[in-house]
């Protein structure tokens, strides 16, 4: 099984904030999408910066409120939100 990796959500201007888990960077910005304000007709962009490298991997995210599966839980609400992300590309840190 493939190790937890952590990622760091960075803001153009350098700020790091939150840190999200996930085996791939993919897993890892669906859930940074599903905190996001970020809707299909004007995602957000999610810098992602993987701990103890010099990527970032750069996404567009939003959310969109679909219906609960129909083998939903009792608890589950009848709608539900619905993170989704496209991979726009990967830079690399300059060297300081």
């Amino acid at each position: 099984m493939a190790e937890i990796r952590n990622f760091v959500l960075r803001e153009k201007n350098g700020n790091e904030t939150g840190v999200f888990t996930g085996h791939q960077p993919r897993q890892a910005a669906l859930k940074a999408a599903n905190r996001s304000k970020g809707t299909k007709s004007k995602p957000v962009e999610l810098r992602l910066r993987e701990r103890g490298t010099k990527k970032i991997h750069i996404y567009k995210g939003w959310t969109e409120v679909v219906a609960a599966p129909k083998n939903k839980p009792k608890w589950m609400p009848a709608k539900i939100n619905k993170p989704n992300v496209k991979k726009v590309g990967v830079e690399l840190l300059d060297k300081v």
